[in-house]
């Protein structure tokens, strides 16, 4: 229910509103990138497990989130927007606390799921709340301040994770979610105590949210656990993928029947929006997976420390927080297509960029190509969101913006995971390759190996440390490569989706209005966070 303006916070009482409430979103944004960054940390000391485990941590955080964000709407409907951001904020400080005690993996990875799914109810109440104190024609502005904050998980959050990581410990991630989202809970709880609010009961739709469930879950599953399981040489993942070949076509058969359904599949008959939602889903699988599997190369194989690989990080803020304030403006007055096209374009060059590095790179070669990289993901989000809702208005609006933001984290999350087993595939390829030349198995004519080996025992190498060393140099060179091919891949995606973007029909561009509707900002804010 929007307030009227007598009933609006306004002086102090609104700064600290919006203080509390964009606090709120950057800590519920940067635990997924924020954790990433200390994950090597997590994985040792819980139980000493492999770092591909402790990415399960991320993964099912962000699934977490994907299926929060049916709660969210539903549930402020039934008890009030402000009671149930207040209560999500609590459930995600106990979560926390539950993450920051955790002794094993799969207590771990089960208390991150949950704290994702707090985190997916906060994220659009907050937003929801902020635009209902903005009167019409300030919430423009609105929009362009929840775009910066929308930045901070990918470049801010990265180096605060690691900062917490190298210089206390990886646990301070979740106890720093208690010290703010507490105070924050009690502010805005305070601020908007006894506030009037029209309650809507609908029907949730409990089955249709059990099989999406079942089909996400258990496909994320299997990209998880694959590489470390044989994947489907184990039973486990042999069931997990019965259950989503079973639960897939129940679950599209049910929603087309469905009144109220979890994920609305009619809107994909809208031409647009089927375009741009697969152009930002696929899109951000290679983002959120190269950004995943780049920060912990950074850690393991360049040797960086956890805060230098936040400030490679923190660099994408240079071009991207001040482009990302005016980007919702720019979509009013240059072809849509054209603007994606350009944006798919630019990643697709920057990606191959960083994929051609054929030596351990220093920090102010990597510098370079991350903060065009930057400038890129500040203008990924908002063409593809404005090519989706032309045509459609209402509540269609909410819920497009709503399912584009659930399918676009869920395929973040198994972009995480198909990032990383191309990382795992291609560097054995790779270090086979680089051993046959070396030791002259395809070409004897340039056998190196004991020209090597004569070089190291010169420096006063053993042979065997000889062997040693460039054994591990080896290693070493096929992790880089395996890198550069899932860098590669995701710039083959890139420009295959600059192409197919023009699939969407012709939308003339409009002049920016001074004025915006509230269904039209949420929408907007919702589909252009990450």
């Amino acid at each position: 229910m929007t307030p009227r303006d007598d009933d609006r916070l306004t002086g102090w009482r609104f700064a600290l509103f919006n203080v509390a409430l964009a606090a709120g979103n950057v800590i519920a944004l940067s635990n997924v990138p924020g954790y990433t960054v200390l994950a090597p940390y997590a994985a040792g000391s819980l139980q000493g497990v492999t770092l591909s485990f402790g990415t399960w941590a991320t993964t099912d955080h962000m699934m977490g989130i994907v299926l929060g964000l049916p709660f969210a709407r539903w549930l402020a409907g039934r008890y009030g927007d402000y009671r149930v951001y207040v209560w999500a904020c609590v459930a995600y400080a106990i979560f926390s606390l539950a993450c920051a005690w955790s002794e094993t993996i799969w207590f771990f990875v089960s208390a991150r799921f949950f704290l994702g799914l707090a985190g997916g109810v906060l994220l659009p109440l907050g937003q929801g709340l902020v635009l209902n104190e903005l009167r019409e024609k300030y919430r423009p502005y609105g929009v362009a301040w929840w775009g910066v904050l929308s930045m901070t998980p990918f470049t801010l959050g990265v180096f605060m994770g690691g900062f917490w990581a190298e210089y206390f410990n990886w646990r301070m991630l979740f106890y720093s979610n208690i010290i703010f989202g507490l105070p924050i809970a009690g502010v805005v709880g305070a601020l908007l105590y006894g506030r009037p609010y029209a309650r809507r009961i609908t029907r949730f739709d409990t089955i249709g949210f059990l099989l999406i469930t079942i089909t996400l879950v258990g496909a994320q599953t299997i990209l998880n656990m694959g590489n470390d399981s044989d994947w489907f040489g184990s039973p486990l993942l042999v069931t997990a993928l019965i259950a989503v070949i079973i639960a897939l076509p129940t679950f599209i058969i049910w929603e087309m029947g469905e009144r109220h359904p979890v994920l609305d599949l009619r809107l994909f008959g809208h031409r647009n929006y089927a375009v741009a939602t697969v152009c930002s889903v696929v899109g951000f699988l290679f983002i959120q997976g190269t950004l995943s599997v780049f920060v912990g190369q950074l850690q393991l194989l360049l040797g960086y420390t956890s805060s230098g690989a936040g400030v490679v990080y923190l660099l994408m803020a240079v071009l991207a927080v001040p482009l990302v304030s005016v980007v919702h403006l720019l979509v009013r007055r240059i072809d849509l297509r054209l603007l994606a096209s350009l944006n798919f374009l630019g990643f697709s060059v920057t990606l191959t960029w960083l994929g051609l590095f054929d030596k351990l790179a220093s920090f102010d070669q990597i510098a370079v190509p991350m903060i065009f990289f930057g400038f890129f993901l500040a203008t990924f989000f908002a063409p593809p969101a404005a090519i989706a809702v032309q045509g459609l208005g209402g509540a269609q609006l909410i819920r497009a913006a709503e399912e584009l933001a659930m399918l676009r984290t869920a395929f973040g999350a198994y972009g995480i995971s198909l990032q990383a087993v191309a990382l795992f595939r291609r560097a054995p390829l790779h270090q086979l390759d680089l051993a046959d030349q070396l030791g002259g198995r395809r070409f004897p004519s340039l056998d190196l190996m004991t020209e090597l080996i004569n070089k190291l025992e010169g420096l006063g190498m053993s042979e065997s440390a000889a062997l040693a060393q460039i054994g591990r140099l080896v290693r070493q060179q096929s992790q880089l490569m395996g890198l550069d091919d899932a860098f590669l891949l995701g710039a083959v995606a890139f420009f295959g989706l600059a192409i197919f973007v023009w699939l969407a029909q012709g939308v003339a561009p409009k002049k920016p209005e001074p004025k915006l509707s509230l269904k039209l900002a949420e929408a907007e804010e919702l589909m252009e966070q990450p």
